[in-house]
């Protein structure tokens, strides 16, 4: 791995963290796209550069980390994702990890959930996080622990979760944005203490290249998601999703 493909998958992190189109998953494509070895310091960099992003909700939203409310649903909502991660991680790092074949068909037939989402249920756009229930907070992070699978979108299993249990879009759309806080961090965690081996000098500064690149850029992508969702339904990214599934498909893999 070069700076270049650092800065590149630091933009491809920052653009698809908070969109409900796989981070995760997209980094694991566009790695093979350019060519990288599937290593271990590449499976490391694809979840810790997660951070990057998630510095921009921590900028973007301040007040709502000292709002005890609001903290109160989002340790609920982390419960489940941090019990099944913890589980999982293993099997998740070993096996799923680096499989662009899993990627593409959680891609693709998230894609299709989300197309036939949109005709079935279309909650109220306005609300706040403060609204959203323990009950529904707890749901939510059960929602949210399908996204251990590469390709599945922690974002996109969380908001339509969400708004299959009624919540607003922009209430679960924000909380979405808070709950990926302790998720990442804690993922990042989970990473650091189960694969312990030193980084190099140069592996920790193309680390450090990745996570500015994908702070900056998901501070405008935050901004967009939070106007673009008042307004639009999740179809384009269904069709982006299963668009992108096939093309990669019959690229790479066939």
């Amino acid at each position: 791995m070069g700076y270049l493909d650092s800065i590149i998958l630091g933009i491809v992190e920052g653009l698809t963290e908070f969109l409900p189109i796989s981070s995760t998953g997209h980094l694991i494509l566009a790695s093979t796209a350019l060519g990288l070895s599937h290593s271990e310091f590449l499976k490391t960099f694809q979840i810790a550069i997660q951070l990057g992003a998630i510095g921009a909700v921590l900028f973007q939203f301040p007040r709502s980390f000292i709002d005890i409310e609001i903290l109160k649903r989002i340790a609920i909502a982390f419960v489940p994702t941090m019990i099944i991660g913890y589980l999982a991680y293993d099997a998740v790092r070993s096996v799923l990890f680096g499989n662009e074949l899993v990627v593409v068909i959680a891609l693709i037939a998230g894609g299709i959930v989300m197309i036939l989402f949109d005709q079935w249920r279309r909650p109220p756009a306005e609300g706040v996080v403060g609204d959203i229930t323990y009950t529904h907070a707890f749901l939510v992070g059960i929602f949210q622990s399908f996204a251990i699978v590469p390709g599945v979108s922690r974002s996109g299993a969380t908001v339509i979760g969400g708004l299959s249990l009624g919540i607003p879009r922009t209430a679960i759309v924000e909380f979405s944005f808070l709950l990926a806080v302790p998720t990442m961090l804690a993922a990042t965690a989970l990473d650091i203490l189960k694969t312990p081996a030193a980084l190099s000098r140069d592996e920790v500064t193309l680390l450090l290249t990745g996570f500015v690149t994908a702070f900056l850029v998901a501070l405008l992508s935050v901004r967009w998601f939070l106007g673009f969702i008042r307004t639009s339904s999740f179809t384009v990214f269904g069709i982006y999703r299963i668009a992108l599934g096939l093309v990669f498909f019959f690229t790479f893999l066939y």
